[in-house]
């Protein structure tokens, strides 16, 4: 992430270079003309450019959008529209940076750098992401944001850290539904826990929740007496995470007390702990 931005950052300044030396030389043409209080674009630009090398990126925010004020028809207002959302994200402000790069990608949808503006909003939401006890609705939107860039971009710089930070959303969320899949199984709400169990397998097929969740819902069916749909998801777990501890809790489960596996292959019975791994997690 430091090196895409770092070398995204130093192509905008060599340009601003050149069109700071054009403005001199047109200047010393020029004749006695009124002179005018803005200041220079090229000026403006590259101190903006300035503050972000020396990691000063609200004030760089600041100048960038000033140079959208002075100059808002110039090329410069258009880079600066990016460079301001950058910036924002690098101090923190992440809705001023998703307000930024929103704006940037509703007004140049066929701009070079379109690509590094979903993956700037995508990242702004992904930042702000939080426990599993909170609200998950800016989780939600970074997954969306992220499977923006994936979708759009796939040949893209950006593309392959986003797959990974997709990954690891998915299965922040997935959590979210297990912690709330327990809180009704801990109050015996088996059906309302069930549906929890049952979106994280079916929405969420490739985190870490899913082994558990299948435990979950043969020991919920279990509970509420449905005797063949616990064994088919215990079948299901031990059919997928062979070597698990939640499978073997699951066979013991419907098999009873007195059931021993051999998941090893060793010819030795493994069994768990006295209470099993289940009950070692709930305090039923």
């Amino acid at each position: 992430m430091r090196m895409q931005n770092r070398s995204f950052i130093i192509r905008y300044r060599g340009i601003g270079a050149l069109m700071l030396a054009a403005a001199v030389l047109s200047a010393c043409s020029a004749n006695d003309e009124p002179e005018y209080v803005e200041r220079p674009v090229e000026e403006l630009y590259n101190e903006a450019v300035d503050q972000v090398e020396v990691e000063e990126y609200q004030q760089a925010a600041e100048l960038f959008l000033e140079v959208e004020r002075q100059h808002p028809y110039s090329i410069w207002a258009t880079k600066a529209q990016l460079m301001s959302a950058f910036s924002y994200y690098s101090e923190g402000l992440y809705d001023d940076a998703i307000l930024s790069a929103d704006r940037f990608i509703q007004l140049h949808p066929g701009n070079r750098d379109i690509s590094y503006a979903y993956y700037l909003k995508a990242l702004s939401y992904y930042e702000q992401i939080t426990d599993v006890g909170r609200d998950q609705r800016i989780t939600e939107l970074a997954l969306q944001s992220l499977d923006e860039v994936v979708r759009r971009f796939p040949d893209s710089r950006y593309a392959k850290d986003s797959l990974l930070k997709l990954d690891l959303t998915r299965d922040h969320l997935a959590g979210k539904e297990m912690e709330v899949g327990r809180y009704y199984h801990e109050r015996e709400n088996y059906l309302a826990a069930i549906n929890r169990y049952r979106n994280v397998i079916e929405n969420y097929q490739t985190t870490t929740h899913v082994p558990e969740a299948l435990l979950r819902l043969t020991e919920a069916y279990t509970a509420l007496g449905i005797e063949p749909e616990a064994r088919t998801n215990a079948a299901v777990l031990g059919h997928n995470f062979p070597g698990s501890n939640w499978y073997i809790d699951s066979y013991v489960l419907v098999e009873g007390e007195d059931a021993a596996v051999d998941l090893d292959g060793d010819g030795v019975p493994d069994r768990t702990e006295e209470g099993g791994f289940f009950s070692r997690l709930w305090p039923f």
